[in-house]
């Protein structure tokens, strides 16, 4: 399946585990000797009352995530078209916590996302030796990057949507040093369990074009929870209204939010099944 280029393969455990490891996620993953896709994403069954599914997340590398907009998007409609629930909602829970996707009579699915998380220990970002920039009526934070020749620190802003995100503002998102920078961005020593790296171009107060780094699977087409954490950033930053549209590389997602510290964001984007088939598994550990 694919939500906006951001492409998965999709895996049904609600008959029993499949007992996977980290290697043959990332074996699934491959794009040149397994099926290939940014993320793994399993269907489980209900862990509680009131939880329709559990949605477990692997990234290409193999290592499990908290969260996956994206993804979210292509659960509600891979469940509804295996016909494991007739519901146009569901209420599912990922590590990140419990969200609900809810297809759409256009074919899109909105999903909310949550509330941001803005506390710096959940996130989870260390600021020792860092002085924040006030902007806003936030601020962001500037990293030097090793190996990097940088004029100035990159500035940040710094966001949980479920999992990490850094967004910083870019004049052009075609020229920015995404592929030169992410990497050091993700595995900067103040991002304990690495981060996602977001560069946004602000076009108007009602659209933005954003190319996101994941943390464990590069530069994808498009990400959802990236999505949401750019425009979280912008509205807290002074630059942007309640609805956006996100210009991706793999199309567009529109996020709500009303700027309320507390309120979910909403994503809504598109959700396509692309094949289904067959694959031998590897007989390794």
């Amino acid at each position: 399946m694919q939500g906006a280029g951001n492409d998965f393969v999709m895996l049904d455990e609600t008959r029993g585990p499949l007992g996977l490891s980290t290697a043959h996620y990332r074996f699934l993953a491959d794009r040149h000797f397994g099926v290939g896709a940014d993320q793994i994403l399993t269907v489980r069954p209900a862990p509680a009352e009131g939880i329709d599914f559990e949605y477990v997340i692997h990234n290409a590398d193999g290592g499990e995530v908290e969260q996956c907009g994206n993804g979210a998007r292509c659960f509600v409609r891979f469940v509804r078209e295996q016909g494991l629930t007739t519901k146009d909602a569901v209420k599912v829970k990922t590590l990140g916590g419990i969200i609900e996707p809810r297809m759409q009579p256009d074919g899109r699915v909105t999903v909310n996302m949550g509330a941001p998380v803005f506390e710096l220990a959940r996130i989870p970002f260390n600021p020792a030796g860092l002085t924040p920039v006030p902007a806003g009526s936030w601020q962001k934070w500037p990293l030097v990057l090793d190996g990097y020749a940088q004029e100035a620190p990159v500035l940040i802003a710094v966001v949980s949507m479920g999992n990490p995100h850094a967004v910083q503002l870019v004049d052009d998102v075609d020229a920015a040093p995404v592929l030169q920078t992410g990497p050091l961005i993700e595995h900067h020593a103040s991002f304990p369990k690495r981060v996602n790296a977001g560069f946004m171009q602000v076009v108007s107060r009602s659209q933005i074009r954003l190319r996101v780094y994941e943390r464990g699977a590069g530069e994808t087409l498009a990400c959802g929870t990236g999505a949401c954490a750019a425009v979280v950033a912008g509205i807290r930053l002074g630059l942007l209204g309640h609805r956006v549209d996100v210009l991706t590389r793999g199309g567009q997602l529109t996020i709500e939010w009303t700027g309320m510290l507390d309120a979910s964001v909403m994503m809504t984007g598109p959700a396509t099944t692309v094949f289904e088939s067959e694959i031998e598994i590897p007989d390794w550990p």
